[in-house]
């Protein structure tokens, strides 16, 4: 395992931002999205001499980090909340985007965590239905049912108007 062992550390070197950005986009949160990185990347390691025979590496491990932050709201331990109250949250920076990040992000974490992944996949990766239904292991009616509830649902919450950024004009020539 010592030439697999070098691999591994070197896949994965090269691959942390990459992991750790969709984690972030999934769980909307830094050390959250550190700690499912890790379960990943730990999972790899004892699959590695599996893993690394994949033809698409790439697509396996996020194959592996959205199970993982999918199926970690059937853990116990994802209930438990540490503080009484939700902290603050971080001023707006000069950005206007980032407020709308936030607003976003709030939204899109009401949604079912299968939902939520669908659209971050689709929407923020840009990755086809097929791939998205290969990565959750579902069909792609699934995927595409729950992109159209997903994105009800977001426009619901968000007031479809502001949700896809047309104007009351924009949205009756439509």
């Amino acid at each position: 395992m010592r030439d697999g062992h070098q691999e591994y550390i070197d896949y994965v070197r090269a691959r942390i931002p990459a992991l750790r950005r969709l984690a972030f986009v999934l769980a909307g949160d830094e050390h959250r999205a550190d700690d499912l990185v890790q379960q990943t990347i730990t999972t790899l390691y004892v699959k590695w001499q599996r893993a690394s025979g994949a033809t698409h590496l790439d697509a396996y491990v996020r194959t592996m980090l959205v199970r993982t932050y999918v199926d970690e709201r059937r853990l116990a331990w994802s209930r438990v909340r540490l503080f009484r109250e939700a902290p603050e949250p971080a001023p707006a920076a000069g950005d206007g985007g980032v407020e709308e990040r936030h607003v976003v992000r709030a939204a899109l974490a009401r949604l079912p965590r299968r939902q939520q992944a669908v659209l971050v996949l689709r929407f923020f990766f840009d990755l086809p239905v097929d791939e998205v239904a290969a990565t959750l292991g579902c069909s792609a009616g699934t995927v595409k049912s729950h992109t159209s509830r997903g994105l009800t649902a977001l426009r619901r919450l968000l007031g479809e108007r502001e949700f896809a950024g047309f104007s009351s004009q924009e949205s009756r020539n439509r």
